[in-house]
């Protein structure tokens, strides 16, 4: 009967789902079942009789087994993460538990193991044990951390190198607050693959949290580093499809290289996160390698982002409205003013729009510089002191992220009011990247906005995703090309078949167009000899306050 207990007892061991090691106290190995053989290559032969160090994949060092075995002494049990090295040579991360065990009177210690990348599928219950990300089935940032741990030990011994990536998802909070969470898990969902896309075989993907990413790359020479950024930014240039519906973001990456850039885990990826604040800085969709100047930008934003959220908040002094005139390239007349919002801080003194403004989008307080701009645009405009010529439109800039937010016609319906009772007509302007992600409740929105006759217009034109089926669906009167094709406009340069065929597109679809940065004669000349219909740029007029420049274009106008 003992017999038949101890063949009972064998072979639920050799057939449980996970892998089991029974060793000594020498140590040495004294079982392992089945599955053990199938995770780590080794038959029973192999291993048994022969220490446990024997599975060692060298990644860990004497401190970390110290702890392992004072928390056995001290507890009677040890659970973690512990690299390992299969027979093939390969290492690879398990969770592995550790318990002693009594039998006929001697003492063993059971290790219960399970290979990690099998968790995701296999293990609900070790899955929700902080290792793995369950919408992406990557890695998270607990396992992160752990495979880099082992990374920069490994690293110490063998005097090599690797590069930690921090990749952000540009403009992916816009297709939450547009199409819903479902819709956005699973853009990132195809995110994710993205990503992993670009990766080679021993680089290692993480999700951190939300829209944020984390590499581990090793590195085989210098252009290793340059070459992965590069791909991971041009992987998203082109839209994420779902369905019939495509979805545009773009890829912030920051890269911090050990041993240089930090001797920790903890170091490299602080680093990497500042220089991808660096990328998002200098006009996202590209990618930042960490610089000791970065450390200083970080820490800059972060003070510039708490100052604007109690300034939206407390201080509407510190905001004021600046104009800048659309000019009839044909004619010289004024055609549009546009209304620029300005941030002058006590401390930071004049904030650029491009800081400040994307501060507020992530901080969620775009709708308070909204109401400052209204406020300071509605109190010019309530000036009897100005003489306005009748016919001309005002535009202001509209964050896609409100279209659809219920105080948003409540705020603009007053000022509407206002430009068409001096006899002007409305106009919103919103970015191209932003525009393309709109769901239809918000084209239905801008489309009540044509009816009700404020123009819509397409801001930076040329730096987005725009092709000419969906521009041609969009409800949009006006395109306003992206000052960066005019900068360098004139001969025979690329930049001059770039805004002629942006000409063509708007005369196709019946749209009038906008360049703006004009600043030398030669831009201006060359958008004339190309049919431009407007043109805004410090050639003509630079931003001024209401009193300032008021008299000024409209003396123009009446020459």
């Amino acid at each position: 009967m003992q017999v038949l207990q101890q063949q009972d007892f064998r072979a639920l061991v050799d057939n449980h789902p996970r892998a089991i090691m029974l060793s000594t106290t020498e140590p040495r190995i004294a079982y392992v079942n089945r599955m053990f053989r199938s995770v780590t290559g080794y038959q029973a032969e192999e291993v048994v009789g022969q220490a446990p160090s024997m599975l060692s994949s060298g990644l860990h060092s004497p401190e970390f087994y110290q702890a392992m075995w004072k928390s056995l002494s001290d507890y009677g049990r040890w659970e973690g993460v512990i690299w390992n090295r299969r027979k093939n040579g390969e290492t690879y991360p398990q969770w592995l538990t550790i318990y002693p065990v009594h039998r006929e009177g001697r003492q063993f210690f059971a290790g219960v193991f399970t290979d990690v990348g099998d968790i995701a599928a296999g293990d609900e219950r070790l899955a929700s044990l902080a290792y793995y990300d369950p919408l992406t089935e990557l890695p998270n940032r607990s396992l992160f951390q752990e495979f880099l741990k082992a990374r920069v030990a490994q690293r110490e011994r063998d005097g090599g190198c690797f590069a930690v990536l921090y990749v952000d998802l540009d403009f992916f909070k816009s297709i939450n607050d547009l199409h819903g969470h479902e819709c956005g898990d699973q853009v990132l969902q195809q995110a994710a693959q993205c990503i992993k896309s670009v990766l080679r075989k021993g680089d290692v993907v993480a999700r951190l949290s939300g829209d944020e990413f984390a590499v581990i790359i090793e590195l085989q020479n210098d252009e290793d580093l340059e070459s992965v950024c590069q791909r991971m930014t041009q992987i998203f240039q082109a839209p994420i499809i779902l369905g019939a519906r495509e979805y545009f973001l773009s890829a912030s990456v920051g890269a911090a290289v050990y041993p240089g850039h930090g001797r920790t885990g903890a170091e490299l990826l602080q680093n990497a996160d500042r220089a991808m604040y660096s990328a998002k800085m200098a006009g996202r969709s590209c990618y930042r390698i960490y610089s000791a100047v970065d450390t200083e930008r970080g820490r800059y934003r972060q003070r510039l982002s708490e100052a604007l959220i109690a300034s939206v908040k407390t201080a509407p002094e510190e905001f004021s409205v600046v104009y800048q005139p659309q000019y009839h390239l044909a004619t010289g007349e004024v055609a549009v003013v546009e209304a620029l919002l300005r941030w002058n801080h006590p401390e930071f003194g004049p904030v650029s729009p491009g800081d400040f403004v994307a501060i507020a989008e992530q901080r969620g307080h775009i709708h308070e510089l909204t109401e400052h701009l209204v406020r300071c645009v509605l109190a010019d405009l309530s000036d009897k002191t100005a003489r306005l010529p009748e016919g001309l439109g005002l535009a202001i800039n509209i964050s896609a992220r409100q279209i659809t937010d219920s105080r948003l016609e409540a705020l603009l319906t007053p000022l509407f009011e206002r430009i068409r009772g001096v006899g002007w007509v409305p106009e919103i302007e919103i970015t191209e990247t932003h525009l393309m992600n709109l769901s239809r409740q918000c084209l239905n929105r801008l489309q009540e906005f044509g009816e009700q006759g404020v123009v819509v217009a397409i801001d930076d034109f040329g730096t987005g995703y725009s092709s000419l089926a969906y521009l041609h669906a969009l409800p949009v009167q006006v395109l306003k090309i992206d000052r960066q094709f005019i900068w360098r406009l004139g001969g025979k340069s690329r930049d001059s078949r770039i805004v002629s065929a942006i000409l063509g597109i708007a005369e196709a679809l019946d749209l009038e167009v906008v360049a703006e940065g004009i600043e030398t004669e030669e831009q201006h000349n060359k958008l004339r000899e190309l049919n431009c219909h407007r043109g805004q740029g410090f050639l003509m007029a630079r931003p001024a306050p209401w009193q300032e420049l008021i008299p000024l274009f409209f003396d123009r106008n009446q020459d």
